[in-house]
């Protein structure tokens, strides 16, 4: 048994209490936010489509003008340097980059109509994963807040966590590969969107994290090895591997410790403190985690069909999360190299990366989830924050563009084979079937079978809708 407090001490290269409680102030133990853990329970459940959803954020925002959104009629310095190829979608032409998704699209809907008035990054990105406007800091800034709008996968875990008798080894929300903006050349951003706000800390998704080689390392765009591929837990990574047995002794340090804090401290925060501990230790702990963590358990042919590269790679373990249980799984392609999907000046990494890695990631999702009986009952959503401008640079770059951006859908009763709404003739704004991040919102939280309009207290202990003046499409389903 390890002591402390005037016993012998044992040399510590697990999950210390040093380790747990950084995990704890990092948002994964949730212990700072006590008054919102002790909100209602769970609402009754509704008849869902989807049992889980995979989302697919392309952050900096992809063109619509070079995906799913081809204007051959448009003039020649608005409709771009690639050419326009027939899909399985009737009437739809989609980029010459994305032939394999050209080859599905008979499983999948393309909403070409998105829209909103919010041109920023990080206010976009917490717009698409929360369907509610970004409240920006006092004095400015990129970066998450307490007062956030909590994370559609965030109301899913809260709302999984509450419901009687429910026991996960695995969490209800996870984000791959890494936390938005970790990887970003600037250094460490830490974007909003996709955590719980102030819905609570212990709402936040359990996120993994895979490293860059360098300053210049673009993993996304290629071949990974699997010493690279580490999904480490954020907060929870061992300097080395620990054996089970030694992890469960440790717990004996952590009780000693708080038995000694319960003497001054009578708080009820720590019966909750030791339930989240205690689930924490079972993901850390779990054979059902660590198989489902394990990409090299997949053949190499699935490997290779949704590509070595991280992007890819993070969808194929996004699959097998669903697989195992994991509720909702959002994959960030993040702009690790400062630009990425923000191609303001160039086409060249949509040519020879960016696009390129999509339609291999996404076909091969959609494909391997049909052949496994999963597409049925997998929600999967594709879609970056914002537009390009019709107006592009010399060399087919292209800035900003909010009012007009594509969303695939696929999955979960979704009609393949789709196109919902239609744009203007320079791709700039919808002509018809509007979408707002409300709507989509609306849209993913009516597939999992919870009412958009659900109130929920905040923090003040008000009732607050999920949604509000979202419409789900309920025309998209069959």
């Amino acid at each position: 048994m390890l002591s402390i407090l005037g016993h012998s001490r044992a040399a510590c290269d697990g999950l210390t209490r040093r380790e747990l409680l950084r995990a704890a102030g990092a948002g994964l133990l949730g212990v700072t936010l006590p008054k919102v853990l002790a909100a209602e329970g769970a609402a009754p459940p509704r008849e869902s489509r989807a049992r889980s959803v995979i989302f697919l954020f392309l952050f900096g925002g992809p063109s619509q003008l070079e995906s799913f959104d081809m204007k051959p009629e448009a003039p020649s310095s608005i409709r771009g340097p690639f050419r326009p190829i027939p899909s399985r979608t009737p009437g739809l032409l989609i980029c010459e980059h994305l032939p394999r998704l050209a080859r599905v699209s008979d499983k999948c809907c393309v909403v070409r109509t998105m829209t909103h008035g919010y041109n920023d990054h990080s206010g976009a990105g917490h717009y698409i994963q929360t369907g509610r406007r970004w409240q920006v800091p006092v004095g400015g800034g990129f970066n998450a807040t307490p007062q956030d709008w909590p994370s559609m996968g965030s109301v899913v875990e809260r709302l999984d966590q509450r419901t009687p008798g429910v026991r996960r080894d695995l969490p209800s929300y996870m984000v791959l590969p890494s936390s938005l903006g970790r990887l970003q050349e600037t250094g460490w951003l830490r974007r909003p969107g996709e955590y719980a706000g102030w819905m609570g800390a212990s709402y936040n998704p359990l996120t993994t994290t895979v490293s860059k080689r360098d300053a210049n390392d673009n993993p996304y765009w290629r071949d990974c090895s699997d010493e690279e591929l580490t999904f480490q837990f954020e907060g929870l990574a061992a300097p080395q591997e620990v054996r089970l047995d030694r992890l469960h002794g440790r717990l004996s340090l952590l009780e000693q410790l708080d038995a000694e804090r319960r003497r001054f401290d009578d708080t009820k925060l720590f019966p909750e403190l030791d339930r989240l501990r205690q689930r924490a230790l079972n993901i850390v702990a779990s054979e059902e985690t660590r198989k489902a963590l394990d990409l090299r358990r997949e053949p190499d042919r699935i490997r290779d069909l949704y590509g070595r590269h991280l992007f890819g790679q993070s969808a194929l373990l996004a699959r097998r999360l669903v697989e195992a249980g994991v509720r909702f799984v959002t994959v960030h392609y993040d702009a690790c190299d400062g630009y990425s999907w923000d191609s303001h000046v160039h086409s060249r990494d949509l040519k020879d990366y960016l696009l390129p890695t999509l339609d291999q990631a996404l076909a091969a999702l959609l494909e391997d989830l049909d052949a496994r009986g999963l597409l049925d009952e997998t929600l999967v959503v594709a879609l970056g924050e914002m537009g390009r401008t019709p107006a592009p640079t010399p060399e087919w770059g292209r800035g900003h563009w909010s009012t007009l951006f594509p969303a695939v859908l696929a999955g979960a009763g979704i009609h393949g084979g789709t196109v919902h709404g239609e744009s203007d003739r320079q791709a700039a704004y919808p002509k018809s079937h509007p979408t707002s991040p409300e709507d989509l919102a609306a849209t993913v939280y009516h597939a999992l079978g919870i009412d958009p309009e659900l109130h929920i207290p905040d923090l003040q202990g008000r009732p607050v809708p999920l949604v509000e003046g979202g419409r789900a499409l309920v025309e998209l389903f069959g």
